[in-house]
């Protein structure tokens, strides 16, 4: 079991984490005609919304309420009902997903009685618009929790209540944030190679893929219906990914009844295969040869890549569900952990990351713990340690800037597995030291076995 250090400093360096409410929008981002907005200041939208796109490198809908000095003072419900009707005159969405930052949560203001009293008061004009809200404060938390309370929050607010008729092949599927396009468009398939069809909330692989439309959308265009979130309760099994999904699965339960199994990692065999086996049980379908012979292609990656891992140092700072991920993985390639830094001590699973100890930091003390190791593990703002450590660095997780592609790397199942050991082999192999005659010379730079008084000789 992992011991939770807090590495409390009056500043931050370099940090690690992004804010609740970004994970928050990031998830309204993968529904189908959805609109975030941001109820805060013009800097909060804009700093999130430059991180989108830097990520993404598309066009990202993200607006504001942009509260002014007297709204901030005076309350900012004008604001708000302001922005909502704009949204709907202009853009139509079929959602509108509120976020709250840090500068409207400080003065402790009723969203949820605002946004009940303005869609009271305006039903017809928000006709076919759900407005879904969430509390996330930017002082706490991060990605994992604003990413998790939107979802709840949609399923709370979308989702038709009690016990439906459900379709036994019908599945719902809820992916954690750290998963990419790549991760749910494989997933998406799997589940369909069994004859089930999943429904995917939020599914950012509709949304976010790189597609460029016929037109201007000035909404998402593609992801999640909201028909299908509000019958969800028609499916017959939820599948949850990633610990932080644990909320939207229970609120889903409590809902319409629905039974729901989590996995804390979809990326090793073992995972793999306790999902493979309940897809098989749900369906009743064997196994296809497909599936079949991705297993066997990891079965051989393991036995190629193991070679490269063995005794590798390596220092890795995620979100805690994406830590537990990715240390799982190196452990179970015979790495060792290193250093392990996230950004939140809340998370039950920082308990169960294999390693001595979980920093709760930033990149500064990511870089300090991470001396020595062979292989940086993180997303681009730690290139500026990786480049100061000499250490090669394998980008990860939120925001990557720097590289092409991000999204379309698929870390999970058999195939994801199998990639992501070709990955990190590669970088080591690029990155080891190549030894040199003097190297393998046993009598060039001996330990001097003698006494410190003994006199040293020079040969001419």
């Amino acid at each position: 079991m992992a011991k939770i250090q807090n590495r409390n400093k009056a500043v931050s360096v370099n940090p690690l984490k992004s804010s609740q409410p970004l994970g928050a929008a990031f998830a309204y981002l993968g529904v189908s005609g959805a609109m975030p907005l941001f109820h805060g200041s013009q800097g909060c939208t804009s700093f999130a919304l430059v991180l989108f796109v830097r990520h993404f490198k598309e066009t990202i809908p993200l607006q504001t309420t942009a509260m002014d000095e007297v709204a901030t003072i005076l309350g900012g419900a004008d604001h708000l009902e302001e922005a909502i009707l704009n949204l709907k005159n202009r853009t139509k969405p079929s959602l509108i997903g509120i976020c709250t930052t840090a500068l409207v949560e400080t003065r402790g203001e009723d969203f949820a009685g605002d946004v009940a009293g303005i869609t009271a008061r305006r039903t017809e004009e928000l006709a076919g618009t759900e407005v879904v809200l969430c509390t996330t404060p930017d002082f706490e938390g991060a990605i994992e929790e604003g990413w998790s309370k939107a979802v709840a929050a949609m399923i709370e607010g979308v989702t038709i209540p009690g016990i439906r008729n459900r379709d036994p092949r019908k599945v719902a599927i809820l992916p954690g944030w750290h998963l990419t396009v790549a991760d749910i468009e494989h997933i998406r398939d799997v589940v369909e190679s069994f004859g089930l069809t999943p429904v995917i909330l939020p599914d950012v692989s509709g949304a976010l893929d790189g597609t460029v439309p016929e037109k201007w959308i000035p909404t998402t265009y593609g992801g999640t219906s909201v028909e299908d979130i509000r019958e969800l309760g028609t499916c017959s099994q939820v599948i949850a990914i990633g610990e932080h999904m644990r909320a939207p699965a229970e609120a889903l339960r409590q809902k319409t009844g629905l039974p729901f199994a989590l996995f804390r990692s979809l990326t090793g065999m073992k995972e793999a295969d306790r999902f493979v086996t309940l897809l098989a049980q749900l369906s009743g379908r064997p196994v296809s040869a497909g599936i079949r012979r991705r297993r066997a292609q990891l079965q051989d990656a393991l036995l190629d890549g193991h070679f490269h891992f063995g005794g590798k140092r390596i220092a890795i700072a995620a979100e805690p569900d994406h830590l537990y991920q990715l240390a799982s993985f190196f452990v179970g390639m015979g790495a060792e952990i290193h250093a392990a830094v996230t950004t939140t001590g809340a998370s039950v699973i920082l308990e169960e990351v294999p390693a001595d100890s979980v920093y709760v930091g930033d990149l500064g003390d990511f870089e300090e713990l991470a001396a020595g190791a062979h292989l940086l593990v993180s997303h681009s703002h730690a290139r500026q340690a990786a480049e100061r450590l000499g250490t090669p660095l394998m980008r990860v997780g939120f925001p990557i800037f720097d590289r092409l592609g991000s999204q379309h790397k698929c870390t999970v199942l058999y195939q994801g597995t199998r990639d992501l050991i070709f990955e990190a082999a590669n970088v080591f192999q690029a990155n080891q030291h190549e030894h040199t005659p003097q190297s393998l010379n046993p009598f060039l730079n001996r330990e001097n076995d003698h006494d410190s008084s003994s006199p040293s000789f020079t040969r001419h």
